[in-house]
């Protein structure tokens, strides 16, 4: 018989974190969690007063926490900050490569079916393309790169990659440029995974549906869309950060040991459909 101490499985006590994108929303769930548990945490974020009040608000748990403003769109500011997070912390153990933003362009149709002309291909703004991929895909390019770096230096490191619901599904309703890039973020996934598991370092990626959180301007905060995106999920409802405790403990511990290159659905069921 087993004799398994789950305290040990699922302990982070003392594991160097860093977050990008930490300030709000799935960011800020993982490192509130992570905290609680003793991890010591620094969140990348590129929203001055945001990143001060997630510190004021994690400060005083288990786990240290600290902030730092950065783009993950520029890979010298991103060195910068993942070097001074490891000579504070004793190194880095842990990476979630969280940054992400919506699209500001509508996709092709619109919630009722009518036809949204800027979100059509021979219409679409190459800025919000070049943009959208910058921060989604390149910059998580970017933050594995950092991470990698660092972890291969102790044999050992656990990288979690926020991907979408969108990579494996498509939508008249979102902007291409969100889509294409989550999609692109789910193989990167997989390829880091096969490349770094020699180095003793993991890779996964949690695929959310649909959360209340504030991207694409927190459209999700409006009830009327809520409810409508809702109907759509056979669980009835949308996403809460808290939804993603479990996961985000589990894929940062020794209990997910085992598991590197899986693209993991928390999603209510949406994908099913």
């Amino acid at each position: 018989m087993l004799n398994i101490d789950l305290n040990e499985l699922f302990s982070v006590r003392n594991r160097s974190v860093v977050i990008t994108g930490g300030a709000s929303g799935i960011g800020l769930a993982v490192a509130s969690t992570l905290t609680d548990r003793g991890a010591n945490i620094t969140l990348l974020d590129r929203d001055h007063q945001k990143l001060e009040l997630a510190v004021q608000h994690l400060s005083g748990r288990e786990g240290k926490i600290r902030g730092a403003i950065c783009n993950v769109k520029d890979s010298d500011n991103l060195r910068r900050e993942f070097d001074s997070a490891a000579s504070t912390q004793g190194g880095i153990d842990i990476v979630f490569a969280n940054a992400g933003i919506g699209s500001e362009l509508p996709g092709s149709r619109g919630f009722d079916g009518s036809r949204m002309p800027q979100g059509e291909i021979d219409s679409y703004d190459v800025a919000d393309w070049e943009n959208i991929l910058g921060v989604n895909l390149t910059g998580v390019f970017l933050t594995a790169r950092e991470a990698a770096r660092h972890m291969k230096k102790n044999g050992w490191g656990r990288l979690i990659i926020t991907s979408s619901e969108m990579a494996l599904r498509n939508s008249a309703f979102i902007g291409t440029s969100y889509m294409v890039s989550k999609a692109g973020v789910a193989h990167l996934a997989r390829n880091l995974a096969l490349e770094l598991a020699q180095n003793g370092i993991t890779v996964n990626a949690i695929a959310p549906g649909a959360f209340e959180t504030d991207i694409s301007g927190g459209a999700l905060h409006d009830p009327s869309i809520r409810e409508m995106i809702a109907a759509g999920v056979p669980l009835g409802r949308v996403g809460q950060v808290e939804d993603l405790t479990g996961l985000i403990l589990f894929l940062a511990s020794p209990a997910s040991d085992y598991m590197t290159g899986a693209h993991i659905s928390i999603d209510g069921g949406s994908t099913l459909r």
